[in-house]
C-alpha cells in the first residue's frame, strides 16, 4: 500500500484542480460506503490495482503483502492510497465513510468475483 500525495495542478479564483491518477487505464470506478465500525474487503486481487480515494469520513486501510508485515494507515477525506495485485487489504470505517475506488484490472461490475480471493485468516475484524 502506498499513500499518494497528489499536488494541485491548477488554481485560480474559481478553485483548484488536482490530478489524482495519471497515465493509467481505469476499468471501473466504484463507490463504496462504509459504516462506522464496519469492515470491507479482507481479500486480495491477483491482477487488479486499486486506488482508494476518500470522499468523506475516515477509514483505516489495513494491508499485507504475502510473507511481509501488516500495515495500517488512517485515511481522511481527500486522501488517496493504492493497493497492488496480491496485496491483502481490508477497509475499516473509523467514521461513516464514502470512498471512490478506481480499479485497473478485472475488478468492476460482473467481473468482481473473477479476481477477488477471500482471505482464510482476516487481516482485521475491526
Amino acid at each position: 500500500m502506498k499513500k499518494i500525495d497528489y499536488q494541485v495542478a491548477f488554481r485560480d479564483h474559481r478553485g483548484e484542480m488536482s490530478d489524482l491518477i495519471e497515465n493509467e487505464t481505469i476499468n471501473a470506478i466504484t463507490r463504496i460506503t462504509i459504516k462506522k465500525g464496519a469492515v470491507r474487503g479482507n481479500h486480495y486481487h491477483k491482477a487488479t490495482w486499486q486506488w482508494n480515494y476518500v470522499v468523506a469520513g475516515k477509514m483505516k486501510l489495513v494491508t499485507r503483502m504475502p510473507n511481509e508485515e501488516r500495515h495500517e494507515v488512517l485515511l481522511s477525506a481527500g486522501d488517496l492510497a493504492v493497493t497492488e495485485p496480491y496485496e491483502h487489504h481490508a477497509l475499516v470505517g473509523v467514521e461513516d465513510c464514502d470512498v471512490l475506488v478506481f480499479t485497473k484490472g478485472p475488478r468492476g461490475g460482473k467481473e468482481y468475483e473473477t479476481d477477488t480471493f477471500r482471505l482464510e485468516k482476516p487481516l482485521t475484524s475491526n
